[in-house]
Formats: structure tokens, sequence, C-alpha cells
């Protein structure tokens, strides 16, 4: 078993499980076609029909997630047939309407050659999450305004506008009263019922019924588009928002099971917490189960815990949409730089673990994306996956490092807490992240600034003794002059026990390729000889190979095709 553990993990995708995908926790079973006059109602066709006309886009790009895509060429015909024969404007700068879409775009055929006033392109297999409007896939098509269907994180987009349609999922009324009476029996309880979006119109008649039965101290809020809402992107009592801590003493009934993330904010804000499952597979339900996101948090501060003495992160941008992504993401790579640690930055579109674990030198991800997507369970990974939020902690020092318990996740509360000078004063690392460096810095001269001055730090699940886990540190440099002058823009490996630079700057990648990659590429083989000598041998000589096309090679030495 203790060998069986440090074997590999299978990273492709069984044969089996191609095809097969997770189903949101709040997304019921796709139903059958819906009629003609159902897709009208489901996916408000003349609601939207009337914000394309007031916005006078002319290019309307449709994102479904994967579940509704079937009924996606109705919902094109339907609103299709409301601009067919209406003129553009002269002097129309976009296309003719033949153009089709070279990233997920179709047109219909019945509906392709006639003259249209507003063209549609249907998007699917988003970038990243379905929750977040797809605005890299809408740009390739020159798309005006997005319409976005189904559940949403209402993250605000950097770029284009935005028409969601929640779409009106449905749901037993009788049952969740029937729940909601036996959860609740004392009809004087402050209580807050909400509802994931796709259900949040059936709110308005259940909040009636439960108003005739006696229940005087229910609250059922509005959809805003603020996730940094003490209740995200919904609104709050009146009491609420002169104090926030009075949220404390609500109870929330919810319907249909929460996001993991709105889960653990929820959880620290409000009483307690009531879900009903509306799930086809559930019998008659007599009363809503009782949540708690204890076990959750704790697994989240264990992992936090688990990165403090890490050398390097990786940043993962999974969002190329929301806006004040790039704000975020030079946050973290302040606070990773001014800790003494090293980050490197990559996109990498939806997250897998085949495609973190080809990065073998990383000790941590932080993934920067909406708020409802960056919360990624790490069990599947080789490395830990952190939020920004989780970062900011873990590089905190241990005297400062508090646990309270409440979550953040919107990327408007991250940069709140950032002290923002004039825009001709630049901020510091120190400054930008809220922490002391001073403990860490060796260049001030004294017995202060000798590397043995530097606090011991140990691995909090370990206990043993961390000595590389600040490689980007400021240290005197012992070696100047001819070593530094002679190798400017050069890969060099320094003498044993310090940091590989490049070009002067230290850099942890090509420390870790010299020293623990074994295949460093093409010809590393015969370097390695040269670089490690053993036994005096060099290695084998190069030798010229095989040429050709594929359908016959040709060899160096016969000049024979193979």
């Amino acid at each position: 078993m203790a060998d069986g553990s440090r074997i590999a993990p299978v990273l492709s995708t069984p044969a089996n499980h191609v095809l097969e995908e997770d189903a949101l926790p709040t997304t019921i079973e796709p139903e059958s076609p819906h009629s003609p006059e159902a897709i009208q109602i489901r996916y408000e066709i003349d609601r939207t029909v009337a914000e394309i006309r007031q916005g006078g886009w002319k290019r309307v790009a449709l994102q479904f997630p994967d579940l509704m895509l079937p009924e996606a060429p109705a919902v094109f015909e339907a609103l299709s047939q409301k601009f067919i024969g209406e003129k553009r404007p002269i002097g129309n700068k976009y296309p003719s309407p033949e153009r089709s879409s070279s990233h997920g775009g179709e047109k219909l055929d019945s509906i392709k050659d006639q003259p249209l006033s507003v063209e549609f392109f249907i998007l699917a297999d988003t970038s990243y999450g379905a929750c977040c409007v797809d605005e890299i896939a809408a740009e390739h098509v020159d798309a005006d305004v997005v319409v976005h269907y189904g559940r949403a994180c209402l993250s605000p987009p950097a770029r284009l506008p935005v028409i969601h349609v929640f779409t009106r999922q449905p749901l037993a009324i009788d049952r969740v009263v029937e729940s909601f009476k036996s959860t609740y029996p004392d009809h004087n309880q402050a209580i807050i019922l909400m509802a994931d979006i796709t259900f949040a119109s059936h709110l308005p008649c259940i909040s009636e019924i439960l108003e005739t039965e006696g229940y005087r101290f229910v609250f059922t809020p509005d959809i805003v588009h603020n996730p940094s809402s003490p209740l995200p992107n919904r609104t709050v009592p009146e009491n609420v928002l002169l104090e926030p801590s009075q949220l404390r003493k609500w109870r929330l009934f919810h319907i249909s099971d929460p996001p993991e993330s709105l889960l653990l904010i929820l959880s620290s804000r409000v009483s307690s917490i009531h879900v009903f499952p509306n799930t086809k597979t559930v019998a008659q339900v007599t009363s809503a189960a009782d949540v708690t996101a204890s076990a959750a948090l704790r697994r989240r501060y264990a992992l936090m815990t688990s990165v403090t003495t890490v050398p390097v992160f990786g940043i993962l941008i999974n969002t190329l949409s929301v806006k004040n992504y790039l704000h975020v993401v030079e946050h973290v790579k302040s606070c990773i730089s001014a800790s003494g640690r090293k980050s490197y930055t990559f996109v990498v579109g939806k997250v897998n673990a085949a495609k973190v674990a080809n990065f073998s030198e990383i000790g941590a991800w932080v993934v920067i994306g909406c708020w409802e997507s960056s919360l990624i369970d790490s069990k599947d990974f080789w490395k830990p996956i952190l939020t920004p939020f989780e970062l900011e902690l873990a590089l905190a020092g241990d005297d400062k490092r508090i646990w309270t318990g409440t979550w953040v996740t919107d990327f408007e509360t991250i940069l709140a807490g950032i002290k923002r000078p004039p825009i001709d004063q630049p901020i510091s690392k120190a400054e930008r992240c809220g922490k002391d460096l001073t403990r860490y810095s060796h260049d001030t001269g004294g017995s202060d600034s000798e590397p043995e001055s530097v606090p011991p730090e140990f691995d909090l699940r370990t206990g043993r003794y961390v000595s590389n886990s600040r490689p980007m540190q400021v240290r005197q440099d012992i070696e100047k002059g001819e070593n530094q002058s002679s190798h400017d823009g050069q890969l060099v490996r320094r003498s044993k026990g310090d940091i590989t630079r490049i070009g002067d700057v230290a850099s942890a990648g090509a420390e870790f390729l010299q020293s623990s990659r074994t295949w460093k590429g093409l010809g590393s083989d015969f370097q390695i000889e040269y670089d490690n000598p053993q036994d005096g041998s060099n290695g084998a000589p190069l030798e010229e190979g095989r040429s050709g096309s594929a359908r016959g090679y040709i060899s160096a030495r016969s000049q024979t095709r193979t």
C-alpha cells in the first residue's frame, strides 16, 4: 500500500466516461422538446426581442448550456421569425446574413436565405464555465450582444452587453409549501425564501401562499447583478442594509441544491440553511434538509495551511470575460512576489487534472475565475487549488492568520481591501498585500541583513523544517563581478545551493529543470554526461536520422527507402 500511494494517478479519461458529464447540482434532468408556445414562455422570446430592438444590436450571439442545446434551434428560429422582412439601416457596417460563425456559430437552412435585420449565432462548447458569459466565442462572430440562457453567476462582463434569460424551470409548488411549513412550524421566525436562479420566477407565488398561511416575516429577495451583496446577486432585508451583522438573525430556505461556493458564503452569514432538493427522483419531501458547511470549511482550511511553505505558485486564468480579472491577476502576482515566492501564469481554458499535471515545478495553483467557478475540488489533482482569498490567508504570517469562517470569492470584495495610490504613484508590493516584509529583506546591511536572521519555517502538516520556501527573496549575491557580467541573457548553473538565474533574474522553473527533471529536451542526454561526469565517458555522438515523408523514409546510412 505504501508503494502504491506513490504511483502517479491515471490522468486520461476512461473510454466509458468520454461522453459522460457531471450533472449540475441545481439543474433538473432534460425534458422532452417543448412546444412552440412553451418555447416562447420558457425562453422569454418577447422580452429578448424587445431588448434587442431597444439596444439596436444587429449581430446577436445565443449562448446555451449543454443541457439546453437540443432546444437551441427552436429558440433560434423563434427569434429569427420576429425579424424577417425588416430592413437594415442605411450604411450598415455589418456583413451580409450569409456569413456564418467560425467558433460554434450555426445558421438554420429554413431561414438563412431570407432577409433578416438581425443575425443570430448559436454558441456551444463554452470556453470556460457555462455560468459565465463567453465573450471570447461571441467576439469570433463579431457579436454586438450575448443572450445568455440558463444558470448564471451574474459576474459583470468585461466588454460586451448581456441579456440574461434564466429560463423558467418547472417546480412542484405544493411540495415546496408543505416542506416549508414542516421545517418552520413557528410562524414568527425571520426567514429568507431564496431559490436557484432558474426557479426564482416561482417565488412570488410561494410567498403569497405562505402569507395566507400566517407567516409574517418571510423575505423574498429580488435578483440583482451584484456578487458582492451579503446574499450574492440578491437583495437583502432593510435592517441588513443598515447593519449587515443583522443577517445572522435570519434563517434561509433555499429551493434546489446551491453550488458549494454559495453554500460556503451563506454558511457564515445566516443563522441556518435548509435546502429543498428539486429533482425528479426525490419522493414526497416532508421537510427540507438542514445543510451545514462546517466540514467543507475545515477541508478548505486544511488545504490552505498545506501550502504555507510552497515556493512556486501557478496562476490559472479561468476567465477572460469577468470585469477586473486582470486587476486580480496583478494583485495575486504581487502578493506571491512580496512573500519571496515565484509565480507563473497559465491560460488553459477549462481546468482538468491532465493539464495542470504537466507542470511538476508548481507546488500549488490559484484559480482566477468567477465567484462560482473559482472553487475547485482538489481531490483529483496532484497539487492543491486555491482561490485568491485563500491565497491571501496562506501567505499571511502564522501570527496574523486568523480563520473566522467567512468566505469571499468575488473580485470586488478582494480588490476593495487594496490601498490605491494616485495614478502617478505606483503602489509597492508590500502595501498591495498589506504585509510587513521587513523581516524578509536582506539588502539593508547590518546584522539583520544576514540570511541567518530569517525566521525558520516549518511545514504545518509534518513539522519538518523547510529551507526553500522563499526562493525569490532578496539576498546578497556573493558572486558578483565576472560571473554576473559574463553570463547576461544566458541560462547559467550557479554554485551549489544557489538558485539558477536567467539574465541575473532568479528562475525557480529553470532551477527545477536543472535539478529535478531527468529529461530536459532533445539532446539533453548528450549534455548530461558533461554536466555530471562520473566515469569520464562522453555521450554518444550525434547522428543524422531518417528523412523524407511518411510513405517512405530515407535512411542516412544506407540511402534506401524504408
